[in-house]
């Protein structure tokens, strides 16, 4: 009969036990999945606060909304500017000479003509577009090599259609469009510049 009531007893004191690591471990196990989902949370949050982008060889460099902001108020400020070839602004411009401009007015160097300022930023897709960068595009004598540049000021990502501001030869400063006959299948490519970063 004591055999019997200390296997009783034994199995009973298991029973307590086994169900309180069970439940230690749903609390560890809850407790561990808040943790995790904090850190989830804080990642998210910090990934939110980027203020940056990276090109495709992994470099860092800055987008201010402030300044593309300010360039596209800059460019705007221009249009109608009549055009003039070799002319740096602001009574005449021709189509670098004016994206040169506007990025000098923010203290920023783009290059002095198309084929440099082609050159020497940063190439990205065309599904990358965003306000600020440049486009390039053939002349109108010849399909091959840069010819023409402009700004972004907008860009469509399910037509991948872009609105761009330039000087023009025939209308001076203006506002276009990437689907425009004119431009359609002169479009060589796209560069961003690495901006600056902005003392606000």
């Amino acid at each position: 009969m004591k055999n019997i009531v200390c296997c009783v007893f034994l199995l009973m004191f298991a029973s307590a036990v086994c169900a309180q690591n069970d439940e230690t471990k749903e609390v560890t196990t809850s407790k561990a999945t808040e943790a995790e989902n904090a850190e989830a949370s804080s990642a998210d949050e910090e990934i939110e606060n980027f203020d940056f982008l990276y090109n495709e060889d992994g470099n860092v460099f800055n987008y201010d909304n402030v300044l593309v902001e300010n360039l596209v108020n800059e460019a705007f400020k221009h249009i109608g500017t009549r055009y003039r070839f070799g002319s740096k602004g602001p009574k005449a411009f021709d189509c670098s000479g004016f994206t040169s401009y506007v990025f000098k007015k923010s203290n920023m160097n783009i290059g002095s003509n198309s084929r440099e300022q082609y050159a020497s930023n940063i190439p990205i897709q065309r599904d990358e577009l965003q306000p600020g960068d440049l486009v390039f595009f053939t002349s109108h004598e010849s399909s091959k090599g840069v010819g023409h540049v402009g700004m972004v000021i907008d860009y469509d990502p399910k037509s991948k259609v872009f609105t761009f501001i330039h000087s023009s030869t025939k209308a001076g400063v203006k506002i276009s469009k990437s689907d425009e006959a004119t431009y359609t299948k002169r479009y060589i490519g796209a560069r961003r510049v690495k901006y600056k970063e902005h003392a606000s």
